[in-house]
């Protein structure tokens, strides 16, 4: 389950900082009520996965979705340049995330990681 939250706040990271973008430094009222409501629900998912998953593979995962989400997001919609340098980071970013969840021991998401002591 951790990886399936992690997954969904990735792409809702995509989501509001596309509406950073289209909110033009939250000038616009909708896009930016839509932006904070997306950060609102993209870190609830992205907290609830590091109850279930070790934080630095959450965290890498969920910023890489989002990177890589965003970047693809600017070049295909919003007129970014594209080249084959960005291309060749992108798709790093991405065999990065797979990597990430290949190596990570199946039992993680069976069961919940340690609290923090004390």
């Amino acid at each position: 389950m951790g990886w399936i939250y992690v997954i969904i706040g990735g792409l809702l990271e995509i989501g509001w900082a596309t509406g950073l973008y289209l909110s033009e430094g939250f000038t616009k009222p909708l896009p930016s009520v839509i932006t904070g409501g997306l950060i609102l629900v993209s870190f609830y998912f992205f907290s609830n996965s590091m109850r279930l998953l070790p934080i630095g593979t959450a965290y890498a995962v969920f910023t890489g979705i989002g990177a890589a989400g965003t970047a693809i997001v600017g070049m295909t919609f919003l007129q970014e340049d594209i080249n084959v340098m960005k291309i060749v980071f992108i798709s790093s970013l991405i065999f990065g995330v797979i990597g990430l969840k290949m190596s990570d021991k199946e039992e993680s998401d069976d069961k919940e990681v340690e609290e923090w002591p004390g």
